[in-house]
């Protein structure tokens, strides 16, 4: 299996614009452990090598040199395991005649899986410079677009549902999606995060996807949502951060009432039957039980900013409810979240507004918001009128 110079019918990509634009899927052909790292959204990994197999080629080229490396690369992967992948290859090529498959560099990896492809009567292009490339390239745009793309910030008290707004808006990107995490202490989701190196791909796939729509390019700024450094434990960019922090901010208003309700759907309801999809035993008892410890540890997170008396009060407020909602009835819940939004979130997002009060443009309900967002222009800046009365500043 020799990586031979045969031309495959479309060739071979060297742009990566329209690539991530459209969604195009692509074989990875790295080892599970590398994929796990770090891919792309439309990436699906298909391997040349299982891990314990890229080991041994390693250690191989470390001791003995390239050629002994290749040489036993084709002694691990040949006969059946060979064609058992090639296969798999041309199945995705079969699907997906659009598709493109990479390795780290463009080099020998995705040059044996499109040669083995070929001899199987399937010719199907490579990405040039391999997924190294792709990810120099689509970071420099995130980079320039942290410089030069408009954005806006909505900030808003916790639970009055800023990112359902934003995904209302087409001018928008989903910081919280992206990171799989609704944001706040108790925002984990059962599915996980993804790495850190996934994050940041998704996030500047999102962003380019987003400067190229047709609301940023007929004008409207880039809508955000006013996070944190940290959503879970995917970190912001410093220079996408930076970036936000110079960014004009409008503020969503919603009653307590109103936050409450989100809250016990978000992350009660809403938050259960994600469990319960998780864990597939039909018994109900063991989501449950994780769902009950996710609320728990979440809770014990805020414990020092909240108070020894005051955790002590929510905690047992909480078992209360656990307990009565574990026999059918959730309502309890709504008694811990007043009090956590309230005493704690208010608190806490309003100290950290007061910092922002001079980049503030406008307020208002969630109406005059998403219009305000929806008709904003690049350099426009907001008259007297746009600024409710309420609006501190």
């Amino acid at each position: 299996m020799s990586a031979d110079q045969s031309q495959p019918t479309r060739p071979d990509a060297r742009e990566f614009l329209d690539i991530f634009l459209n969604d195009i899927p692509m074989i990875d052909t790295l080892a599970p452990v590398e994929f796990e790292k770090g891919a792309f959204p439309t990436s699906v990994s298909l391997p040349l090598m299982t891990n314990s197999e890229r080991e041994q080629v390693g250690t191989c080229y470390k001791q003995q040199g390239q050629e002994e490396a290749i040489r036993l690369g084709h002694q691990l992967v040949q006969g059946e395991i060979k064609q058992q992948r090639v296969q798999a290859w041309v199945n995705f090529a079969q699907q997906h005649p659009q598709g493109y498959l990479y390795c780290w560099r463009g080099g020998l990896r995705s040059q044996i899986c499109q040669q083995g492809m070929h001899e199987d009567g399937t010719d199907y292009p490579r990405i040039t410079g391999g997924y190294k490339a792709m990810r120099s390239w689509i970071l420099a745009e995130f980079e320039r677009q942290c410089a030069e793309l408009p954005m806006i910030i909505l900030a808003g008290t916790t639970g009055c549902n800023k990112t359902g707004l934003l995904n209302q808006l087409p001018n928008s990107v989903d910081l919280e999606g992206l990171a799989n995490h609704l944001g706040s202490s108790f925002g984990r989701r059962p599915s996980g995060q993804p790495s850190q190196l996934n994050f940041e791909n998704a996030l500047a796939v999102a962003m380019l996807k987003a400067e190229h729509s047709n609301s940023v390019q007929s004008g409207q700024h880039l809508v955000l949502e006013d996070e944190s450094m940290l959503i879970g434990r995917c970190a912001l960019p410093h220079l996408f951060r930076n970036a936000m922090e110079r960014s004009p901010v409008v503020v969503l208003d919603t009653s307590l009432e109103e936050r409450v309700e989100h809250t016990f759907h978000n992350y009660i309801l809403t938050k259960l039957a994600e469990w319960q999809q998780q864990m597939t035993d039909e018994d109900e008892e063991p989501a449950f039980d994780a769902f009950a410890n996710d609320l728990t540890e979440s809770l014990k997170r805020v414990k020092k900013r909240l108070g020894g008396v005051r955790y002590a009060e929510v905690a047992n407020e909480m078992e209360n409810a656990l307990s009565a909602h574990r026999h059918g009835n959730p309502d309890g819940h709504r008694g811990w979240i007043t009090v956590l939004l309230r005493d704690y979130y208010d608190p806490m997002y309003e100290y950290q507004l007061s910092k922002k009060m001079e980049r503030v443009i406008f307020q208002g309900n969630r109406t005059e918001v998403k219009e305000f967002l929806s008709r904003t222009e690049h350099g426009a800046q907001p008259s007297p009128a746009d600024i409710s009365p309420s609006q501190p500043g």
